[in-house]
């Protein structure tokens, strides 16, 4: 079982986003139980909470008054393509916002180590760090009274909000050293990424001493890696089916082997943090695949939506597979 800081995390985590905030799941959810109760199933993975933004944030998707369900069933900020194995989304972060959450005292009476994630989202760099401070600020406050162990997501690469990851490395770098200056060493400091991250801007934020691992990738950018994703086969046209919220972003089958191929990559430049990789798996073999490309955990996200009756398959292989 790897640990990050004394804490014991499973071989798979989920996805930020794929449980809700706290665990809840979505409305879909219940259906998903209903018609796939042996295979439909988190357990035995380690829950990343959807990622949260400092202020109330409207995004795409509508919410309920509660701040974190989904009024609709089916959300017109995500297409899902079954057939194709992708989902393209364009959520945006919509959330109540981190005091919030924090307020709801649901994440302190949470029993086993998961994780909290959280995204700055303001256009300027400075504006970023101030973001992430006063997040941390609040994380300190609350964190005391969280009753199992827990670690801090800090994602660096929705591309609904526009940021570029292999343009922030220097900013990375600050981020965590506030992370090192303000969390507790208790706490291990996760940033996350999409596969557009250079290798070489990933070896230097690994080398980082707050930097316990490496989470990669989030989602893809609509149009992004045309040599690899055939976008227009997948959704049909050149232009994006939610180009109305500023393109989306894909998961699903085509990030797998980018994920493999970027994984492999990191290894043989020498990087030598936890890796906790993820995209496009849907099945047990492809977790297999990440593991012999060097992964040390995976995670597993769009397999709820493309095929949930293979998730307690695919948690299972993941403890068979990962590495001693």
């Amino acid at each position: 079982m790897p640990t990050l800081r004394g804490v014991n995390c499973e071989p798979i985590w989920t996805a930020s986003g794929a449980q809700g905030f706290f665990g809840e799941g979505y409305p879909y959810h219940r259906l998903l139980k209903l018609f796939f109760p042996w295979g439909f199933s988190f357990k035995g993975s380690t829950f990343v909470a959807k990622t949260t933004t400092l202020m109330p944030r409207q995004g795409n998707l509508p919410l309920k008054r509660d701040g974190i369900t989904p009024r609709e069933w089916l959300p017109k900020c995500v297409v899902v393509k079954p057939l194709q194995k992708v989902a393209l989304n364009a959520v945006g972060l919509s959330g109540p916002g981190a005091l919030a959450l924090f307020e709801t005292k649901r994440w302190q009476e949470y029993r086993r180590p998961f994780f909290v994630s959280f995204m700055s989202v303001e256009k300027d760099p400075d504006a970023r760090l101030k973001e992430l401070e006063e997040f941390l600020e609040l994380f300190r406050r609350y964190h005391p009274a969280f009753k199992a162990p827990v670690g801090l997501q800090v994602n660096f690469s929705c591309p609904n909000v526009g940021l570029h990851p292999g343009k922030l490395v220097g900013e990375v770098r600050k981020a965590l050293d506030l992370a090192d200056a303000k969390v507790s060493l208790r706490v291990p400091v996760v940033p996350k990424f999409n596969a557009l991250l250079p290798i070489s801007a990933a070896k230097e934020i690994a080398s980082h001493r707050r930097c316990d691992a490496l989470c990669v990738s989030n989602t893809i950018p609509w149009g992004a890696l045309p040599h690899r994703i055939d976008w227009q086969d997948l959704f049909g046209s050149s232009e994006s089916p939610l180009k109305k919220y500023g393109g989306g972003d894909l998961s699903g089958a085509p990030l797998l082997s980018i994920v493999r191929d970027w994984v492999t990559e990191a290894r043989a430049a020498g990087i030598t943090k936890h890796i906790n990789a993820g995209g496009g798996i849907l099945c047990a073999d492809d977790v297999r695949t990440l593991f012999r490309a060097g992964a040390s955990s995976v995670f597993v996200g769009s397999a709820v939506m493309l095929c949930p009756w293979r998730l307690q398959s695919i948690i299972r292989t993941a403890h068979l597979a990962a590495p001693n």
